[in-house]
């Protein structure tokens, strides 16, 4: 199964954590080489008609200033995958119930791991 596949199967996991509003937060982690961009954060925006997300660039030299975007969880995700495996090597969705870890490893295999969550809010 490819890393693709497996992030499909990762994704779903994040809709149904938002579906069930425990979705605190999404982290890109794990990046090839030294780049400027350090992470990327998906931050939840819960409205009564509407789910957004705050996308925040993070960078490495103090001097750049970070980048925060507000976007559709489907823009989010064309996002993430154009930096997956090109400037990061893994995505960890925090969620109020658990945490699910997605990593590619340098053969272009994808996994996914959960652990207890780190979050007990959304908030």
């Amino acid at each position: 199964m490819t890393y693709q596949d497996v992030f499909v199967e990762f994704w779903e996991q994040v809709k149904e954590s938002i579906k069930e509003e425990t979705f605190a937060k999404l982290t890109m982690a794990k990046t090839i080489g030294k780049p400027e961009l350090k992470n990327i954060f998906l931050r939840p925006i819960y409205a009564d008609d509407d789910f957004r997300v705050l996308l925040k660039y993070n960078f490495r030299p103090r001097e750049t200033e970070d980048i925060e975007e507000e976007m559709s969880l489907e823009e989010a995700l064309v996002i993430i995958k154009s930096h997956l495996k090109t400037s990061f090597l893994s995505v960890l969705l925090f969620s109020t119930t658990k945490d699910v870890v997605f990593k590619v490893n340098k053969k272009g295999v994808g996994t996914i791991t959960e652990n207890h969550p780190t979050f007990k809010n959304v908030n």
